[in-house]
């Protein structure tokens, strides 16, 4: 310490030199010494560097002065507070000097030292004292109005210090609104400006009482209209409010918005343009407000978005021909712009109309169909516009249109949803031909933002309707090429116009471009050879898609109508070939290079003979390279997989060596490709693979057969069933062998099901049928079934016995000759009193699962065995006799569905069980075979819906919910409970909504009258008994987010999932994870809601459990809190989120809270982690 203390006194030495070098140099080294953690001052050196600092403020030297004001920042956060308000004291009083320059440095000493500050919510006294003190000077420097630019600096710090600590000066707030309200009318509109900045601060931590003698002083002077520059002002200030507070704004709004509409009508476009934006930051931020004023927005938006008072639009419709031969001219100019006056403020009006339309379209989803009726039309026809940033925002409102009506693709794709009538997108398909002939024009344009639009437009809309545009081509087409050959055309257009084309190549049939290749080769070859990397990438990625169009493989065109690629191959190819042969270009031109090579081989490798060996060499070598070995390999795949039948015989020798290797390597997605590629070889080239090379992947196999992933898994799998059939004399050595262990181990995991347990079951079919030496079907399924009959131990899952039981469905159904006898041992089985549980398990489900795909009807005790089964002392016995019931039942209707009907009606005690197998024979039947039964299932549930039972309830609403699907027209209007049907056919319910809604939103509710205590021994017990009816009105509402989003009122569905914020730890779980979705899905919405949805959260993450907890209690609360973390993670990607106070408290009490902030990090890197993930597999 002696130390620091003597090398800063040699410091403040030196700033007292006369040279202007040595105070620089000591200054600079003064600021290193303060931005080290270590550095501890005593109170004399303290008082020293402060007084030095403060001196050197007022240096003749700009650059001693700027380096002293940086220095400003880490000495507030070393010295004592008294030393800090010496500081605050010195610039405040500096600020109001006569000399210019020191006026300057100390304000901006001033917002260093606020910068500085810790924030509002960490409660320090410190940045209160200094922001009290400097909050009285400020208020009377910006009150005195002697000098403007005082004045200004003043109203600056004020604002970034309401911005900053605005909680911490609560006391001062009618104060400061005292000090500012007279600036609104200043005659300086620079003080205005800034006045109605640092209001829109203050609003976001003032108290009730401020906000409203705020709003109702803005009210009563719009009401008086004194002037209209004043006017002006208020209108600025009160759409400022609204966006920064638009929550606290909302019930105002009545009073507000028919003054604003009236001052809309005023001839004044500047006053015009800010009521207009008023508007808009009304329909962002107030969103339940101004509902009933939409319409009136909309109409006035439409009104002035076409008011362009001192300009003639008539030619707009002149002949295309005309413009096209224009277009040659070389004074033709895109953008007539003669008539733009500088004193026309008309444009500014469009422009807000424009962006209010935007923030309408933006966030009123359940308005489509009107916008495509209104807006929509009235938008293209602005297309013309003849300034730039009006027209640029025109065409973003369009694009936001477009966005909106993306969600609803999700039911839309459900064919019984098209039948509806008028949908948003066949709204958007009637006004396709409109659209294009509205951007044709825009794509010649000189103007290059202009044609960015379009092609972002262009874009967009192919996404909403992929195949739209198949009849406009021949429009679309040359104005893509006028942006790729345009040399006036920026890097950034060109690459928007490759993108467009792009996504139009892919997303409609390639006969459509035929009669345009010749034209579109060009260009994109020369772009493939431009010198940016960027556009050579894109170029490289089209011309990949241009390759399938020119040669489409799947094509089913006649002989007559095919189109010949044999002009353009050379070209395609040369310009390729050049690309992936460079070695020193950027890696993402290396690996489009080669997809695009894979793809040029796999659609023309037969009419490329003499160029095929060199290129495959050059893969060979791009195979062995650690950086494109990846890409390489799904190319491969490509090629081995086309239908030309590429010959691959000369690398494969030296390809599958390497590909083994990979098959090590600590890269997923390498493994997984790998797999593919392996596994298509071996299909189209089994000839050329030898045994040595199947022996050098066999070897690689066993680590990847693993629990821990099944994706690797089931890949492994499928090249193991391929070899099964391509190279069965392979499969001698896996007798005894690593794999089939791994299989064995694999087949026993909880976590095998779907792609991988379906592969794992081919692969046991392909087996047995090899008759390979020691494989054959006992072998196996003593493999399989060995460990259960050596009752050594139970498996430890019941989901393996499900497992084990459909491979042994599946070695039967391959070889069915065997299949009488193994079913008449396990019927003995399930018989035998000596059985273990273990084993009539297995026997059960194993007869379960042949039944379903082998008739069993021959076998005459089978039903009694099975009903016997139901009276077994062990529950999973008797689920499995249920489940065995349905699903044998299932391979033989006609015999097994009455007899299940009639037990059902006359065995009350086995109803249960009983009702499970029926679950199952519906679920699993064809709808062609359950027809003629539908009548009679149907009357027996409907006996059963009100069975006291509320397991037996369930289990009959589920059944109903099915059969439903099964004749949607006869069932759904006799079916009340329409509930069911939301997550399958959310079309069959769209309608229905609005009355279904409150009863299912009344279901969300605790009731009291349900909830009972229970005595245990001493304790008392809660028990809520509506819990699960609550679970499930919030899991109906979960689903309703997917498919019916455009019929929710989003402002009563959020005041629910704000009362379940509250809920019990199931429901709290539900409610997080609808929170997340929500955020995603309507941003707006959640952030006017933000700051009530904060504090539920708040409150989960800051529960503490009591110490004498058992450790389930613990890991629930550690659950809840990751999964509220993982809402609130969410919440922040909306943008201005972080804005809110109690968004923003809460973000810094995580941040000093070790444990939550561990938590964060851990989402944050998840999600991002995620993302990647998804990415690197796709």
């Amino acid at each position: 310490m002696a130390s620091a203390s003597y090398h800063i006194s040699n410091l403040l030495e030196k700033m007292t030199s006369s040279d202007k070098d040595f105070r620089f140099m000591a200054t600079n080294d003064l600021m290193t010494e303060l931005q080290k953690d270590s550095i501890k001052l005593d109170d004399d050196s303290e008082r020293k560097v402060v007084k030095m600092i403060l001196k050197l403020l007022e240096d003749k030297n700009g650059e001693v002065q700027n380096l002293a004001v940086k220095c400003l920042g880490p000495l507030v956060s070393k010295v004592k507070e008294y030393q800090v308000e010496t500081i605050v004291d010195t610039l405040c009083t500096n600020m109001l000097s006569d000399k210019e320059q020191l006026r300057d440095i100390s304000s901006i000493g001033l917002k260093t030292v606020i910068g500085e500050l810790p924030p509002a919510s960490s409660g320090s006294a410190l940045a209160a004292s200094v922001c009290k003190k400097i909050t009285g000077r400020l208020t009377s420097a910006i009150a005195k109005q002697e000098d403007v630019s005082v004045q200004l600096e003043a109203l600056d710090i004020m604002a970034d210090m309401l911005c900053r600590q605005g909680g911490l000066l609560v006391n001062f707030h009618p104060s400061i609104l005292s000090c500012l309200l007279p600036q609104l009318t200043s005659p300086r509109l620079a003080v205005r400006k800034r006045t109605i900045m640092a209001l829109g601060h203050l609003v976001m931590s003032c108290g009730n009482l401020v906000f409203i003698d705020l709003i109702e002083h803005l009210l009563a002077e719009l009401g008086r209209n004194d002037n209209m520059s004043t006017t002006r002002t208020y209108i600025q200030c009160t759409a400022a409010i609204s966006r920064q507070a638009g929550h606290r704004i909302g019930e105002y709004l009545e009073k507000i918005i028919p003054l604003v509409v009236k001052f809309c009508n005023v001839d004044d476009d500047e006053l015009r343009e800010y009521c207009i934006q008023a508007f808009e930051s009304f329909i962002r931020r107030c969103p339940k407000e101004v509902h009933p004023h939409v319409s009136t927005v909309i109409s006035l938006c439409l009104r002035y978005l076409t008011y362009d008072p001192n300009y003639n639009y008539d030619d707009e419709d002149e002949d295309d021909n005309a413009m096209d031969a224009e277009q040659n001219d070389e004074d033709y100019q895109g953008s007539d712009d003669e008539y733009s006056d500088d004193d026309d403020m008309s444009w500014k009006v469009r422009r807000a109309s424009a962006k209010c339309l935007d923030a309408v379209v933006s966030s009123r989803h359940e308005m489509l169909p009107e916008f495509y009726r209104s807006v929509s039309p009235a938008l293209v026809s602005r297309f013309k516009e003849r300034e730039e940033n009006v027209k640029a925002d025109v065409f973003h409102a369009f694009l936001s249109l477009l966005k909106q009506t993306r969600p609803a693709q999700a039911w839309l794709n459900d064919p019984d949803a098209m039948e509806q009538g008028e949908t948003p997108l066949t709204m958007l398909q009637n006004q396709v031909p409109m659209i294009v002939k509205a951007l044709h024009r825009q794509l010649k344009e000189k103007s290059v933002k202009t044609r960015q639009c379009c092609f972002n437009m262009l874009t967009e809309l192919v996404t909403v309707l992929p195949g739209a545009l198949s009849q406009h081509i021949p429009v679309l087409i040359p104005g893509i090429i006028f942006s790729l050959n345009d040399k006036s055309s920026s890097s950034n257009l060109k690459i928007d116009a490759l993108a467009c084309l792009y996504v139009v190549l892919c997303n409609h049939p390639a006969t459509a471009f035929h009669p345009h290749v010749s034209a579109l080769v060009p260009p994109l070859v020369a772009c493939v050879g431009d010198p940016f990397y960027k556009i050579t990438s894109e170029a490289l990625l089209v011309t990949q898609q241009l390759v399938k169009v020119i040669r489409p493989l799947d094509s089913q065109l006649g002989s007559s109508d095919r189109f010949d690629p044999s002009p353009y191959i050379d070209d395609v190819f040369n310009c390729t070939i050049k690309r992936l042969k460079a070695a020193d270009i950027d890696q993402e031109v290396k690996e489009r290079a080669i997809s695009c090579m894979g793809q040029i081989i796999c659609n023309l490798g037969d009419h490329l003979p003499n160029e095929l060996p060199g290129t495959l060499l050059i893969f060979l070598e791009r195979l062995k390279n650690e950086i494109t070995r990846l890409t390489t390999v799904k190319a491969l795949t490509l090629i081995a997989g086309s239908q030309l039948s590429i010959d691959l015989r000369p690398v494969l020798p030296d390809a599958v060596p390497i590909l083994a290797s990979f098959l090590r390597k600590n890269q997923r997605a390498l493994k997984l490709c790998t797999l593919a590629a392996l596994d298509i070889l071996l299909r189209n080239y089994s000839s050329a693979v030898t045994p040595a090379m199947v022996d050098a992947v066999l070897a690689e196999l066993p680590p990847l057969i693993s629990e821990s992933d099944m994706h690797v898994s089931q890949m492994a799998l499928s090249f193991l069933s391929t070899l099964a059939h391509t190279h069965p004399s392979s499969l001698g050595q896996l007798s005894g062998g690593a794999i089939l262990s791994q299989l064995i181990i694999l087949v026993r995991s909880p976590l095998l099901q779907g792609g991988a347990l379906a592969a794992m079951l081919d692969f046991y079919k392909a087996l047995v049928t090899t008759e390979t030496a020691g494989l054959g079907y006992m072998d196996v399924l003593r493999m399989l079934t060995g460990p259960v009959y050596a009752q050594s131990s139970a498996l430890g899952h019941k989901q393996a016995y499900c497992s084990i039981a459909k491979c042994v469905a599946a070695l039967t159904t391959a070889c069915p000759r065997q299949g009488p006898a193994v079913v008449g041992q396990f019927i003995q089985d399930v018989k035998n009193s000596r059985s273990t549980d273990s084993i009539r398990l297995l026997a059960l489900l194993s007869l379960g699962e042949v039944g379903h795909h082998v008739d069993l009807s021959s076998q005459p005790e089978l039903k009694t065995v099975i009903l016997d089964a139901f009276c077994s002392t062990s529950e999973e016995v008797k689920s499995a006799a249920s489940y065995a019931l349905g699903s044998i039942a299932v391979g033989n209707l006609p015999e097994y569905l009455p007899f299940v009907l009639q037990e059902i009606s006359s065995q009350p005690k086995r109803q249960y069980l009983l009702l499970h197998s029926l679950k199952e024979i519906i679920g699993s039947s064809t709808v062609v075979g359950l027809k003629p039964y539908v009548e009679s299932v149907w009357s027996l549930l409907l006996k059963h819906c009100e069975c006291q039972e509320e397991g037996t309830r369930n289990v009959v609403a589920e059944c109903l919910g099915k059969l439903t699907l099964i004749d949607p027209e006869t069932l759904l209007p006799r079916l009340k409970g329409y509930l069911l049907s939301a997550h399958n056919k959310p079309s069959l319910i769209r309608e229905l909504l609005d009355t279904i809604l409150p009863h299912l939103y009344n279901e969300t509710r605790v009731r009291k009258e349900l909830i009972r205590e229970v005595e245990m021994g001493p304790f008392k017990h809660t028990v809520d008994d509506g819990l699960d009816l609550r679970k499930a009105a919030f899991e109906c509402m979960y689903t309703l987010l997917d498919s019916c989003l455009d019929r929710i009122d989003i402002f009563t569905f959020l005041n629910h999932v704000e009362e379940g914020l509250k809920d019990h730890y199931d429901i709290k779980m539900l409610t997080f994870l609808m929170l997340a979705r929500l955020s995603c899905l309507c941003s707006s919405a959640v952030l006017q809601r933000l700051d009530r949805l904060v504090e539920p959260l708040r409150a989960t993450c800051t529960t503490k459990v009591k110490a004498n907890s058992v450790k389930q209690e613990f890991e629930k609360q550690d659950e809840l809190k990751r999964s509220a973390m993982r809402a609130v993670v969410a919440l922040l990607t909306i943008p201005e989120a972080e804005k809110s106070p109690l968004m923003a408290e809460f973000q810094s009490q995580i941040s000093s809270n070790q444990e939550l902030a561990a938590i964060f990090d851990s989402i944050q890197r998840d999600s991002t982690s995620a993302n990647m993930e998804s990415m690197d597999t796709s």
